[in-house]
């Protein structure tokens, strides 16, 4: 016998109030007018949702536009004072808290370095906890509605975390972090986060199907496909996949895969193997890229590094093109924001000659536009998401 599901008038109010709020979030600022385009709602429902909104505190008028031939129309945009929230970044070598107000302004970050390559969950949660006490030293804790945390791994029943990198199995990471604050804790992979933040706020916003390639220590691969309210998104191993048979050895065991060959650390230790150096890594593995970016200007061993780095990056990125027909793919991550103008021509000439012209052709490469907070910035994003899945109601 199959059971009908009836719709009372409270769900059907809390489902509108939902979706626009969340379009109003994710388009904003816009019209009233715009959303009943977009929400094919009343102009009635929209007026007396939008009026809750404001009510509540949740949306606020921002300015007006001129309209054709009649009066301006007011805009309307969330409300950034509403609330506050919490973006954890965990990589494999430091930990970075950051607070954002609701519309993802950032009030302030902290960062920890993390030492070893297997680090014990207990002693990275200590330096969550400590950031985020740090962050909201000078706030108000009950303000934020919500805490983030994005890792390098899978998550599995709400917060078991698999993240091999970091050599945890099955570890519940929730628990040693939610018993010790007040606001909801939502876990999620790094990767992920990072490609709702530049779908949401960054480069790849507005794109039908876009893949955010996460460059760090590690590397992974986020794609965004667009839909009514929010964009779908899911993750890939891009950096295990292998770009060079019998290659250089990756941390996951393998041999040639990406990740080795344009992962942060890897490019720091084949500069070091050209010259003759110990190879400068972990948590001051960002300066030194930085520092081989720079002396890249002038030619020589870190201009070699980083061209043959740009050939294997469009080599990876030529994969996921030929694969998944992406109208844009997004170079971001700290890895990103560091080498990514000084590699972009040299990226963009390998995509050309790997991929199909004519998927290439319909496919533009850019780089990140949300900087080295990319990633606390994304993991920000998942309690603004139960937010507006709830239509603005933090309770």
């Amino acid at each position: 016998m199959t059971q009908v599901v009836r719709q009372t008038t409270r769900d059907l109010r809390r489902h509108n109030r939902a979706a626009l709020l969340s379009s109003l979030y994710l388009r904003g600022p816009v019209s009233r007018l715009e959303l009943v385009a977009e929400s094919g709602l009343s102009a009635a429902t929209v007026t007396n949702v939008v009026s809750e909104l404001i009510a509540d505190g949740v949306v606020a008028e921002a300015g007006s536009v001129e309209s054709d031939g009649g009066r301006p129309r007011t805009l309307l945009a969330v409300r950034p004072g509403f609330g506050h929230v919490v973006g954890v970044d965990v990589s494999e070598t430091h930990v970075e808290v950051g607070l954002f107000d609701c519309a993802l302004g950032t009030l302030g970050t902290v960062r920890h370095p993390l030492v070893g390559t297997r680090l014990d969950p207990d002693e990275v949660a200590g330096l969550v906890r400590t950031g985020i006490a740090e962050v909201l030293e000078d706030g108000d804790p009950g303000a934020v509605f919500g805490v983030g945390i994005g890792v390098p791994g899978a998550v599995r029943d709400g917060g078991i975390v698999h993240a091999p990198t970091l050599g945890w199995r099955g570890v519940n990471f929730a628990e040693l972090i939610h018993p010790h604050i007040e606001a909801p804790l939502h876990l999620d992979n790094r990767a992920r986060t990072l490609g709702q933040a530049e779908t949401w706020r960054g480069a790849g916003r507005g794109a039908e199907r876009a893949i955010v390639a996460l460059l760090g220590v590690g590397v992974g691969a986020a794609v965004a496909t667009a839909g009514r309210s929010h964009p779908g998104i899911t993750t890939s191993e891009w950096g295990h996949t292998v770009v060079k048979a019998a290659g250089a050895a990756c941390r996951c065991g393998s041999h040639g895969c990406l990740e080795a060959y344009v992962g942060t650390e890897a490019v720091v230790r084949h500069y070091a193997g050209r010259v003759g150096r110990e190879p400068v890594i972990g948590d001051e593995s960002d300066a030194e890229l930085a520092r081989i970016v720079a002396e890249a200007a002038d030619g020589g061993p870190a201009a070699e590094v980083l061209a043959e780095t740009g050939e294997y990056l469009g080599i990876g990125i030529a994969n996921l093109i030929n694969l998944l027909s992406p109208d844009r793919v997004v170079l971001s991550g700290s890895a990103g924001a560091i080498m990514g103008p000084a590699i972009l021509p040299a990226v963009r000439d390998a995509v050309g000659r790997h991929a199909l012209d004519y998927l290439a052709e319909r496919t533009e490469v850019v780089l990140g536009r949300l900087g080295p907070e990319a990633v606390a910035l994304g993991a920000a994003t998942l309690p603004i998401a139960q937010l507006l899945a709830s239509g603005g109601r933090t309770g």
